[in-house]
């Protein structure tokens, strides 16, 4: 269990989600002197959705390109007033515009040097109309690629998520929305990921990615706390020229560069109302609108979206919209906080520790009893990420043998008068009956709670801490007369 690898990509080959020919909202620019090959060229763009520019002409080309922005250009390389690649030479375009290169057979060395001058691909003429679709959507793939790279923060990337028995049940819920991803022929629906800041929501949606049918798609990640609001709209639906006052080019958004795979949305409540709206919208029309532009373009993309809130109390204050909230909350993922996962918090860190020793290259050693116990009775308010910056501190500090984690005896602690208690010495000498009586069965009952809370409601797991079978705790827990009134 505690290993994530609950299907493998494969199991996906036959529903594998197919990238769609629609160019619906991309600006072309087609630079083609044979009059009746542009003709056919911009017809064959224009019934896939595309805004198609015409030009015959360098001169031409240039005072489009001066007053308009473009998505992608199909350069001719010999025009009637010069050679294509000059415009490349001269970098006319944007940083934003993907080239493409037309060339007539045997003047592929033409080609190659506007591969070299920075065009994404090339076509041989004469060239089949019908092609375009399949080059521009290769040409767009590698848009989408450069604009994630710009993108990309620093990460180890690890996807793999320690489970253990307090977690069986989420295990179980994300095998259930895999099964679904399975089932579901279309996009796959939105996934809303809860839980405590440090408690690895980021890892369990990276699962979540690369355990489904989009796992050899991108995974574009956002931190949406770290965007300020003047900038947020941009970043996710990308801005057209002129859109506001630095828009001195037009630039694809993280939807449109995450297309085809999933976007990652962590602390989605810091979004803005009109940024939620806008969101609901694509999620609901699977189209984009950029800032500043009047042209829908389609995106495909399975979003994930995390926080550390409770989403429903934030809709009752109007800090959130409900409408929004029912649209994510169809695949709901909780993650409990590390100080709720009991004896699998030791488990947690002897895994985190092999990774740490290999890192600093230094000898491994083991948690002394007295070490388990700290951390199992430590409150851990920064939850993974607090344990494993802990973990780093006492190999780093700590001489010994074992590792003992004295500097968890302080603040913080839940139980520090039995934290120091050798195993088997969890009653309480100072404990004194109460002259109107006591509960054995509600004691017993209790008891029972707390060990199924530690396994996280794992009946055998429970019964194999109490010493007792699993036949007992389900006649503890089906008979109304063991019931708790008060519980824990």
């Amino acid at each position: 269990m505690a290993n994530f690898n609950i299907v493998s990509a494969s199991d996906f080959a036959d529903k594998e989600v197919m990238q769609t020919n629609s160019l619906t909202g991309l600006s072309i620019l087609v630079v083609e002197d044979e009059v009746l090959l542009r003709k056919q060229i911009v017809a064959a763009l224009e019934r896939l959705g595309a805004d198609v520019t015409a030009a015959g002409t360098l001169q031409a080309a240039r005072q489009f390109i001066a007053d308009l922005d473009f998505d992608f250009a199909l350069l001719d390389v010999n025009l009637p007033d010069g050679l294509g690649t000059d415009l490349l030479k001269e970098k006319a375009f944007s940083a934003n515009t993907g080239i493409l290169i037309a060339t007539a057979t045997g003047n592929v060395a033409g080609a190659v040097e506007a591969i070299k001058l920075g065009a994404l691909d090339y076509l041989v003429k004469p060239c089949d109309p019908a092609e375009l679709p399949l080059i521009i959507a290769r040409a767009r793939r590698v848009r989408q690629t450069a604009r994630r790279d710009e993108h990309v923060r620093q990460s180890d990337g690890a996807s793999e998520f320690f489970f253990g028995l307090a977690l069986s049940p989420l295990q179980a819920q994300l095998e259930k929305i895999l099964a679904a991803d399975r089932r579901m022929s279309g996009a796959p629906a939105p996934v809303l990921i809860q839980g405590e800041t440090g408690t690895g929501k980021t890892t369990i949606a990276r699962c979540v990615h690369q355990q489904g049918p989009r796992a050899a798609q991108p995974l574009v990640e956002v931190n949406c706390s770290a965007l300020p609001d003047s900038l947020a709209e941009s970043e996710l639906f990308g801005h057209e020229r002129g859109a506001f006052t630095d828009a001195k080019t037009a630039r694809m958004g993280l939807f449109e560069a995450a297309n085809g795979g999933s976007l990652f949305l962590d602390e989605l409540p810091s979004l803005s109302p009109a940024l939620q709206a806008k969101l609901l919208t694509t999620i609901e029309d699977h189209k984009i609108r950029r800032v500043g532009g009047n042209k829908p373009i389609e995106v495909d993309v399975r979003l994930i979206a995390a926080t550390s809130c409770d989403l429903k109390e934030l809709v009752v204050a109007g800090k959130f919209r409900e409408d929004l909230f029912h649209r994510l909350d169809l695949f709901r993922l909780h993650l409990p906080p590390l100080r709720d996962r009991g004896e699998d918090i030791v488990r947690l860190a002897e895994r985190l520790l092999r990774g740490l020793f290999k890192r600093h290259r230094l000898p491994a050693r083991e948690i002394s009893t007295l070490g388990a116990q700290r951390l199992v009775h430590y409150a851990w308010p920064g939850n993974v990420r607090e344990l494993a910056h802990e973990l780093e501190r006492a190999i780093v500090f700590e001489e010994g043998e074992q590792l003992q984690f004295g500097h968890l005896t302080g603040a913080g602690q839940v139980a520090p008068a039995e934290a120091a208690l050798p195993t088997g010495a969890w009653f309480n000498e100072r404990f004194v009956f109460p002259p109107e009586g006591f509960s054995l069965e509600e004691a017993i009952n209790r008891i029972i709670q707390h060990a199924l809370r530690q396994t996280g409601n794992n009946v055998s797991a429970a019964a194999r801490l109490l010493g007792v079978s699993r036949d007992y705790i389900r006649y503890r827990l089906a008979d109304p007369k063991a019931q708790s009134p008060g519980g824990e």
